[in-house]
């Protein structure tokens, strides 16, 4: 399956495809407040140290709460717990708006987000733990967080670009107002999708009462995973600190190095979503691949370039590329990242794993936004230069201490494995049969349903799963004769797809029993990798057809 049918099934998931429809719409809300916060802020004190304590005391509910947020998402069903957080953030941003309006001190505003990041903190390891339930199988998980991603960051870029348009206006109050709108229809969304509540491990039947065992503590159940886990968390915490001083200090690169003035913090903030895109599309192919340690050392790499090539560029254009440079990084580590946290974590703690993951890297965040902007208030392209090395060494260590578990290992049906396990098929490339693996599904058949019928345009490819079938060809005369009969890890319906030409014979079900089908372009594209391949399968369907 490529990277285009692995969206197309994505968009095609409908209570998935509506969750990422309306998270987007929030997502440019969300990118529309920050840049309104920061400058409203920036206006009022004009101070670095302020804006740092600021912006760091503005995620303290993050560190504080990102974990009771996690207990919460695996006790409680996460799609109401994503509908209240919601309409009660919309409902703040209506009185940060009125705030605003009435002219009544910043510290109000202040105190106003600070409450709506509480209510934030328990989204997060939320979502994290909600949209793996919509996917139909895992292999929809990471092109799901691509497309998730690359909507976020498109409307990184529109958020911010608007925020520039409406900060040129003077109409600062309405971009709160905007916000709240986008938590609306985020709301109104959530209201058609499937509950989400934590699966747990069922219970031992017995025929008598037995006293029932305590469930394992989350510290047992991650207990196999603490190495890979930790890899991911010195990538998050790396990542944290640095985009939390990046963030903040995307104001003072604006108008104090590069004289660009207020509106350039929005154009700033756009590149980084222009860049936030291009790695999610990369990221999208790479995803599909089993072995993501090489991805998730080049985006690292690639973010770190990016922010030191930004402290030692001159020219506002060439600063712009580097933030989507180091963005596009981001995105392709933060995509995989996730993709691998989702695998390895079980479902029935994945929110108090994504809620102690959140706090790590919240804490960090709140770090670099105090600490970077002050220093770089005096030097900034050395603090830049010294962030990018942190990114780099970070990458390299998160890559050695995943090992193994950076090589995605899909969960394959038993009786899928038959196509695998086709004598014809040995020697492909093990990319190759991955792709032909996520492309097939079972069917079920029972006796006397025809598979085939002569004379049909060929459309698929099968294996037998379970059960015979009979194979039979009705001559110009109108004969039928029996030409075999086929059983367990045989095969039928290559001649067709190979020559092009309609079905030359019929197949009915012998037994009950399951077939593997593979679509046809995903079998042509499994046997044009063997060479020789093709002629092989053509040669041994005359062989047959003339005994």
């Amino acid at each position: 399956m490529g990277v285009i049918a692995a969206y197309r099934r994505v968009l095609a998931n409908g209570p998935l495809a509506r969750l990422l429809f309306g998270e987007f719409v929030s997502s440019i809300g969300d990118w529309l407040y920050l840049v309104a916060m920061l400058v409203l802020i920036w206006d009022e004190a004009k101070d670095p140290v302020v804006l740092g304590l600021i912006g760091a005391a503005r995620i303290v509910p993050y560190i504080l709460l990102s974990v009771p947020a996690g207990i919460v998402a695996d006790r409680f069903d996460r799609r109401l717990v994503l509908l209240i957080t919601d309409v009660a953030r919309g409902v703040i941003m209506l009185l940060i708006a009125a705030a605003v309006t009435l002219d009544m001190s910043v510290w109000v505003v202040v105190g106003l987000a600070i409450v709506a990041t509480c209510f934030s903190a328990f989204f997060s390891p939320t979502i994290g733990a909600y949209l793996p339930s919509l996917v139909r199988d895992e292999s929809e998980l990471g092109p799901a967080n691509s497309a998730w991603s690359s909507l976020d960051n498109l409307a990184f870029f529109i958020g911010p670009a608007f925020a520039a348009l409406l900060l040129g206006l003077g109409t600062l109050s309405l971009a709160f107002v905007l916000n709240a709108v986008t938590f609306g229809v985020v709301a109104l969304v959530l209201l058609r999708l499937p509950s989400g509540r934590a699966k747990v491990d069922p219970k031992p039947d017995s025929g008598a009462e037995t006293k029932a065992e305590p469930r394992p503590g989350l510290r047992t159940v991650l207990a196999p995973v603490m190495r890979p886990l930790a890899g991911i968390a010195v990538l998050n915490v790396a990542d944290g600190f640095v985009f939390g001083g990046l963030g903040v200090i995307t104001v003072i690169l604006a108008v104090d190095v590069f004289a660009v003035g207020e509106a350039g913090t929005g154009l700033l903030n756009s590149a980084v979503g222009v860049g936030g895109i291009l790695g999610a599309v990369v990221a999208g192919a790479l995803v599909l691949r089993r072995r993501l340690g090489p991805p998730l050392l080049a985006g690292a790499l690639g973010l770190a370039a990016g922010i030191a090539v930004l402290g030692q560029v001159g020219n506002f254009a060439l600063a712009l590329a580097a933030m989507a440079l180091a963005s596009a990084g981001a995105l392709l580590l933060e995509i995989t990242a996730t993709t691998l946290l989702q695998r390895i974590v079980p479902d029935s703690v994945r929110g108090r794993t994504l809620g102690a993951m959140e706090t790590l890297t919240v804490t960090a965040y709140a770090a670099g936004a105090f600490v970077v902007p002050v220093l770089a208030a005096s030097q900034p392209a050395a603090v830049l230069l010294a962030s990018g090395a942190i990114m780099a060494v970070s990458g390299v260590i998160a890559v050695v201490l995943l090992g193994r578990y950076a090589v995605q290992e899909p969960v394959v049906d038993p009786i899928l494995k038959r196509l695998v396990e086709v004598p014809l098929f040995a020697g492909l490339p093990p990319a190759r049969i991955e792709l032909a693996l996520r492309a097939a599904t079972v069917r079920n058949v029972t006796a006397g349903e025809q598979i085939i019928r002569q004379g049909d345009e060929a459309d698929f490819f099968y294996v037998i799963g379970e059960g015979e079938v009979e194979v039979t060809q009705r001559s110009d005369g109108g004969e039928e004769r029996t030409l075999r009969r086929m059983g367990p890890g045989e095969f039928f319906g290559e001649i067709g797809l190979l020559s092009g030409v309609p079905r030359t014979a019929s197949v009915t079900a012998a037994k009950d029993g399951t077939l593997i089908s593979l679509p046809g372009d995903a079998f042509l594209g499994l046997v044009s990798a063997g060479s020789g391949l093709t002629y092989r399968l053509l040669d041994l369907h005359r062989g047959v057809t003339a005994d």
